[in-house]
């Protein structure tokens, strides 16, 4: 059965209606046309309504839609001769997170993405998306190789958060997220960063520091989940809308705050509802940032990243002059 969230349960209702319309045109000698052509209009206009003024919460509930595409679905749609790598030549291999190398449009790219599952199966081996350090590992050992091998770095971002469990600080969680942090703000190849679902907390981003960072139009990107804030700021959890409200975590706010570069638009409703066109307006954006970044060399790429980085969060204040 598929998800419907609630506030597109209106939607959804009337276009289930036309379909019983058309089931019942095809089925007997009834002319339906001009109600279902009316109706059509009216799904039109409500779709309108309600995907055109999305509230916050309403991205969150998209952003983490059970269909919604994954990493590898869009590196499948996005690249071809994609070479998967496992182990991160330490402990072992992190299934929450996949790399390799593959081209695009006939160049050579390293891919780097968190991977949640698409089932209950697919979650518990994915560790539903949430890395443990050993996927940073994996993802810092693949960057080095990218380095090396003069590679642009392409990188997807759709994680609830790095893995909090107490097998994972043992194996130095911390430690491998600040490091990758550190490490990728010096690496001296193009790191063009995507948050397709949820970018949640320090796991986001052990893989996001980059010299571009796009959103989808309804993916979120955060220091905290709104249930997580809406728990420490009000002792309750059931007012993570109020939360999401607040934190401001959407594509069009994190834009705005100059946290992010660009927005990257999806279909209406949402971008598993057209996974095609999704990674067709992914490419755009993805292929005229890599044409700007690869012309910098090694010195003006650094310069212009920690430039980026120095910006976010800059404050403006005005001081009055006290009046003598």
């Amino acid at each position: 059965m598929k998800q419907v969230l609630e506030f597109e349960k209106p939607v959804i209702e009337l276009r289930d209606k036309i379909e019983e319309l058309k089931a019942m045109t095809e089925d007997s000698d009834i002319d339906l046309s001009d109600e279902i052509s009316k109706m059509e209009d009216r799904l039109a206009k409500l779709e309108n309504d309600i995907y055109g003024k999305l509230k916050p919460w309403d991205r969150v509930q998209i952003a983490r839609h059970t269909e919604r595409p994954t990493s590898l679905d869009y590196i499948e749609q996005l690249f071809t001769n994609f070479i998967e790598f496992h182990g991160d030549r330490l402990f072992g291999d992190d299934e929450a997170i996949v790399a390799g190398i593959a081209k695009y449009k006939g160049k050579s790219v390293t891919i780097i993405g968190q991977q949640r599952g698409k089932n209950t199966k697919d979650n518990i081996k994915r560790n539903f998306g949430s890395p443990h350090p050993e996927g940073y590992r994996k993802a810092l050992r693949h960057m080095k190789q990218a380095e090396k091998f003069n590679r642009p770095i392409i990188t997807f971002i759709d994680t609830k958060g790095a893995y909090p469990g107490k097998a994972a600080e043992e194996r130095g969680q911390s430690e491998a997220i600040a490091r990758n942090l550190m490490e990728m703000a010096g690496i001296t190849v193009p790191i063009i960063c995507i948050v397709i679902g949820e970018g949640g907390s320090g796991g986001a981003l052990g893989i996001s520091v980059g010299d571009r960072i796009h959103m989808l139009e309804n993916s979120t990107y955060s220091v905290i989940s709104p249930e997580g804030a809406a728990a420490l700021l009000w002792k309750d959890a059931g007012q993570a809308e109020r939360a999401a409200q607040s934190l401001k975590i959407t594509a069009p706010d994190l834009k705005e705050l100059n946290v992010i570069d660009e927005v990257i638009p999806e279909p209406l409703g949402g971008a598993h509802r057209d996974v095609v066109t999704q990674a067709l307006n992914i490419s755009k954006v993805l292929d005229e940032t890599l044409q700007e970044l690869e012309v910098e060399n090694e010195t003006s790429l650094l310069d212009n990243r920690w430039e980026k980085y120095k910006k976010i969060g800059e404050v403006q204040a005005t001081i009055e002059k006290a009046e003598v």
